[in-house]
């Protein structure tokens, strides 16, 4: 089979695509035929070696669609012919960039009609990191304010979905060109998270309960001020390695910061079935902004690292 890989950690150019020999399913595991492979930041984060991998050369990718050709010994729950998708690959088992991957169950789930795969490959890290800061860590309720920063990124555009139909009010921030948009997609106001005065334009509009902190380090003492009393703030992103906690807002209002890991999902099958009848009952659009062949992986990477837009890539093996 064909899979992207990289011999050494290091920049895009490390990616080479290369003829492997096919995997085969572990006892619980499925092997499913690659059709759609979601590119995210933390693919690169594996690549670069921020992150650990078990060994060299490594295929990454987090997100796979596809259908399963093969079956484990101890797999029940699913059969051959099944379109299915699945999360979480790309860490300790080799990764989704490839035209067959082997999965484990508990990080898959099955895709209904209706649902494509390249939408499904878009959605399934993304949305389970927002089912987890959402419903997991941040107790969201019908009523709720939310803020959602970064509203047209990958998790932030999925994320301003997830809250509305889960009946929370969304204010988001996200670069102008994207407002209508992030409205459409159900944020009742989207402010530029660059503005100045982003503090008081906030107050204006919102006081939520819960704010969903994709660059944390930024954006945590405007997130302290506006926050209701009681609020939470779910971090699941900076771009500093460490966070100063705005101690006076935070002990007035009583506010909990909580960090988060999709790879920490308890359950990321049941998770994952959950998003996918969202989907299906148009509840959830997760975007495909660019679709790229897989030998043009190492351009996804640099690409989802610079390059703004609303939605997800997916690599197409």
């Amino acid at each position: 089979m064909r899979a992207a890989r990289y011999h050494e950690h290091g920049g895009p150019e490390r990616l080479t695509v290369e003829d492997v020999e096919r995997p085969e399913p572990a006892a619980d595991e499925l092997l499913v035929r690659v059709t759609a492979a979601g590119i995210n930041p933390v693919d690169t984060y594996f690549r670069e070696g921020s992150y650990p991998v078990p060994e060299l050369p490594w295929i990454p990718g987090s997100d796979a669609a596809g259908e399963v050709v093969a079956v484990g010994s101890d797999v029940t729950d699913f059969e051959t012919g099944q379109r299915v998708y699945a999360t979480g690959l790309g860490r300790t088992t080799p990764g989704a960039c490839a035209e067959y991957a082997a999965v484990p169950t508990d990080l898959a789930a099955p895709l209904p009609d209706g649902v494509g795969d390249a939408e499904a490959a878009a959605l399934a890290l993304v949305g389970t990191t927002a089912w987890q800061a959402f419903v997991h860590h941040g107790d969201i309720t019908p009523g709720d304010e939310v803020l959602v920063h970064g509203a047209n990124g990958g998790v932030g555009h999925v994320a301003v979905q997830l809250a509305r139909a889960m009946g929370a009010d969304v204010t988001a921030t996200a670069k102008p060109r994207y407002h209508d948009e992030v409205e459409r997609l159900g944020a009742a106001t989207a402010l530029d998270y660059a503005r100045s005065d982003l503090a008081s334009a906030l107050a204006e509009v919102c006081e939520p309960s819960l704010v969903l902190g994709t660059v944390v380090d930024r954006t945590i003492e405007t997130d302290a001020e506006v926050l209701a009393d009681g609020g939470r703030i779910v971090a699941i992103g900076n771009t500093e390695p460490t966070v100063a906690f705005p101690m006076g807002p935070g002990k007035g209002k009583d506010i909990r910061l909580q960090a988060m890991s999709m790879f920490n999902t308890p359950d990321t099958s049941a998770v994952l079935s959950r998003l996918a009848g969202m989907v299906a009952r148009n509840d959830l659009e997760p975007v495909v902004a660019r679709e790229y062949a897989l030998d043009d992986i190492d351009d996804a990477h640099r690409d989802v690292l610079t390059d703004s837009v609303l939605g997800k890539f997916v690599v197409t093996p």
